[in-house]
């Protein structure tokens, strides 16, 4: 086998390959630049969080419509807005800190949605909706993904400036009126969307890996908010494009792979990285002598 054969021959030959390496690409290009504003707001978790408070909503548009890409997706989407909303008014209302209040909402979220999936459905179903089949991808999904990375890329276009200025000086932003919280909402909503466009491909559980470990990356490699979303989207990219091959050569459950490569990556990067890594620190280079 050449190495054409091993690193382009499965997309050549299998149409399946090729519906699965566009939407990753697709994914890449939406959840990296969203990835890499969590991280900078310190808001890691509550993505992982979000993924799971889609559960519910897709668990319902499963039972209702069986694999039906839009039910389920609207399911999802409005369950993750409902959380993301709910959690908001909390912190708002009460002493309870955001990350506590999503939290509380996302386990309740994950509860239920395994409830209403192992009720009505099998242990078959509840493994589809948790760990979605993107070898199984098809032009209504590609169609769902492309406009969800579609529609993200035009919101953070609008959305980047006061974005990136209440992701290190939110006081700043409040007292010029720059509209925060209507921001954050927005910017939430661009979380339930892309989660909901990956949870068909990845699954609830796998679909927020590929948003955030390449953002995470991405931070060892670059110092613009830009160049790491940039850089975000091209790990992203090159950890479907990787998993998929590990995936077809190796006979693997693709979603987990393509996962395992991206926090290959991230660990990679965490060793290796320009930027803070752990060569950076402990290995620093000579400063130049004058």
């Amino acid at each position: 086998m050449t190495l054409y054969d091993l690193l382009f021959g499965p997309f050549l030959e299998f149409a399946f390959m090729r519906r699965a390496l566009v939407a990753c690409l697709a994914l890449a290009l939406g959840c990296g630049p969203v990835g890499v504003v969590l991280v900078l707001r310190r808001m890691s978790l509550v993505g992982d969080a979000m993924s799971h408070a889609v559960l519910p909503g897709a668990a319902v548009g499963f039972l209702t419509a069986g694999l039906s890409l839009w039910a389920m997706s609207a399911g999802g989407f409005l369950a993750g807005l409902a959380v993301a909303v709910l959690a908001g008014l909390v912190s708002r209302a009460t002493a309870q800190r955001e990350d506590a209040s999503f939290a509380a909402f996302y386990l309740i979220s994950l509860a239920a949605g395994v409830l209403i999936v192992s009720a009505g459905g099998s242990t078959v179903d509840l493994m589809h909706v948790l760990f979605g089949t993107i070898l199984a991808v098809n032009d209504a999904g590609l169609l769902l993904v492309a406009g969800v990375a579609t529609v993200t890329l035009a919101a953070l276009a609008v959305l980047y400036r006061p974005l990136v200025v209440e992701c290190f000086d939110p006081g700043f932003l409040r007292a010029v009126g720059g509209g925060g919280a209507a921001c954050h909402l927005a910017f939430l909503v661009l979380v339930v969307l892309n989660l909901v466009g990956g949870f068909q491909a990845l699954g609830t559980l796998m679909a927020v890996g590929l948003m955030m470990l390449p953002a995470a990356a991405a931070r060892f490699w670059a110092e613009r908010v830009w160049s790491m979303a940039a850089v975000a989207s091209g790990v992203a990219f090159a950890a479907g494009w990787a998993g998929l091959l590990l995936s077809y050569h190796f006979d693997l459950p693709s979603g987990p792979a393509i996962i395992l490569v991206a926090g290959a990556a991230y660990l990679l990067s965490l060793a290796l990285g320009t930027v803070g890594s752990l060569r950076v620190r402990w290995l620093p280079g000579r400063h130049l002598e004058t």
